[in-house]
């Protein structure tokens, strides 16, 4: 909370009474251009018998309105606006980073409205949660990667950033510690500086002076630096007390010369910076999260896909933000045959993760034992997911391949056809219609069957290739169709390289610069699995 003042009474009928009893002569006088007469503003008669024909000022007339002093309401008129102008200030900038959904996107805008607020154009924040399970970064503004190479060899309990750091780990629980102000490194230790922080007087000066190397390198000459806390007593994400790390790390930002933040500015930093430490505590807990269901699906998929002679494979794989059922599936068959499998789940969350796994396994017991006949694996694939888990559908696509003679056989279920992409040609796999999983009492639907020539590649995804675009569909697989035949001949005979290059395409194409959290197509995954034949 601002800390506002109380206000001054103010007698406007004695203002109003002073300013009547005002004469005209000295309105006059009062308005008078500089350099000229203090009576009359009239040209100036001669003498005449005598007489001055300069007329004195009544007796009766009040001082100047210069010698009067501005009216009380006026400075407080002045002083609500300076404090509307303040919180006008942080709502836009709080606001701007409550809009972020993401670390990536979070900390630079941090280092942004704070460099703002304080009166710089560089600093960088450092991430550190106290509880030691990540995430670590540190993200600069206007400093390179080598600035802050140049800047981890500093010891950190030299920097002020490093001992907010060491002293919010070791501060008890519910303290939060105050920022540090270095005004400048190069005249001593400075009030408020880590004059000593590291043991011993002769290592605190190496320190200091290793400091002072780099910001001479680096052309800084005065540091500012706050903490970043999470009050776990002001949990709003509805956790147990305590549960979020106190200390999430530290921002500091550089002056060029010598300086530091005034009163005023350091009072709208630190509302600042406690706004920060909690929007980025809850985005700590929800990276956390995302990295969990991540592991869990990825643990849920092949770790590596098999060798088989006859032809290389390689997959990309993304993980939504909130952890999709896309899966992926390869496995050798008897007599040098190969089953490919991909398949999305519906929902999302750690549910349709679980429902993806499930599936996946009876998908390869089906395909060990009927593998041959990728209608009769979907159709008893469909006929265990009715049964056991009537709530959910789920498209597939299973395809049969026998390397040697470069013979596919393939099926789908509500699933995206194929694309086959070579030297010659860049097309879909015409496939017939079909519903997906669990939505008819009785799925059946043809199989395809089709000859890949020596050195092309087929290309199997899961719909959220073409989510992620946001266009509709139609433009979602031109966009697709578009990035597989733009693929440089030079890494046509590399799976992996027409994979990364097909995604990384279509994303890039449709804009997809940075993936959101929240709901939305960036929530979708990615699969792209890419099967040259030798």
């Amino acid at each position: 909370m601002l800390d506002i003042a109380r206000v001054v009474r103010v007698h406007v009928g004695t203002l109003m009474a002073a300013q009547n009893d005002m004469g005209v002569c000295d309105a006059i006088e009062r308005n008078a251009p500089p350099g000229r007469s203090a009576a009359m503003s009239a040209p100036h008669m001669p003498k005449v018998a005598g007489i001055n024909s300069v007329v004195p000022a009544p007796a009766h007339a009040t001082p100047p309105l210069d010698d009067l002093q501005a009216p009380p309401v006026v400075l407080i008129q002045d002083r609500l606006a300076g404090w509307v102008s303040d919180l006008t200030t942080l709502h836009e900038l709080t606001e701007r980073l409550a809009r972020t959904d993401h670390l990536d996107a979070a900390l630079p805008e941090l280092l942004r409205a704070g460099a703002a607020l304080v009166g710089a154009r560089r600093g960088l924040v450092v991430l550190d949660p106290a509880d030691g399970l990540g995430p670590r970064t540190t993200v600069g503004l206007g400093l390179s990667r080598s600035d802050l190479g140049h800047l981890e060899t500093v010891p950190r309990s030299a920097t002020g950033y490093g001992a907010l750091l060491d002293d919010a780990g070791r501060a008890a629980p519910g303290a939060r510690p105050e920022a540090i102000a270095c005004p400048d490194l190069f005249a001593g230790p400075a009030s408020g500086a880590p004059a000593g922080p590291v043991s011993g007087q002769a290592s605190g000066a190496a320190a200091r002076s290793r400091l002072r190397d780099v910001a001479t390198r680096l052309g800084f000459a005065a540091t500012y630096a706050v903490p970043l806390v999470a009050d776990p007593e002001t949990n709003t994400a509805g956790e147990p007390a305590g549960e979020r790390p106190p200390r999430l790390g530290a921002v500091m930002w550089l002056y060029d010369e010598p300086a530091e933040p005034d009163e005023r500015a350091r009072h709208l930093a630190g509302l600042y910076s406690r706004y920060a430490g909690e929007h980025l505590a809850r985005l700590v807990e929800l990276e956390r999260a995302r990295a969990r269901l991540a592991a869990v699906a990825d643990e849920l998929l092949p770790s590596r896909l098999p060798s088989v002679p006859g032809v290389r494979m390689a997959v990309c794989h993304r993980t939504g933000p909130l952890g999709g059922g896309d899966f992926y599936d390869a496995l050798p068959l008897p007599e040098g045959a190969l089953g490919l499998a991909v398949g999305s789940v519906s929902g999302s969350g750690p549910a349709a993760v679980a429902a993806m796994g499930r599936l996946r396994a009876s998908l390869r017991a089906y395909a060990v034992m009927e593998g041959e006949d990728p209608v009769a694996v979907l159709s008893d694939l469909e006929m265990l997911l009715t049964l056991t888990e009537p709530a959910r559908t789920a498209t597939a696509l299973f395809a049969f391949a026998e390397p040697a003679t470069r013979r596919v056989v393939l099926a789908g279920a509500g699933h995206a056809p194929p694309l086959l992409v070579g030297d010659r040609r860049c097309e879909y796999v015409e496939t017939t219609l079909s519903a997906p999983l669990g939505m008819l009492s009785c799925w059946e639907a043809p199989s395809v069957e089709l000859a890949p020539a020596p050195g092309e590649t087929v290309l199997l995804y899961t719909d959220g290739l073409l989510r992620r675009t946001g266009d509709p569909m139609d433009r979602a697989y031109a966009r697709l169709h578009a990035a597989a035949a733009s693929v440089p001949a030079a890494v046509r005979d590399d799976p992996a390289a027409v994979a990364e290059h097909v995604v990384r395409t279509v994303l890039a194409d449709a804009g997809v610069a940075h993936e959101p959290a929240g709901a939305g197509p960036g929530t979708e995954d990615i699969v792209l699995l890419a099967v040259r034949f030798e």
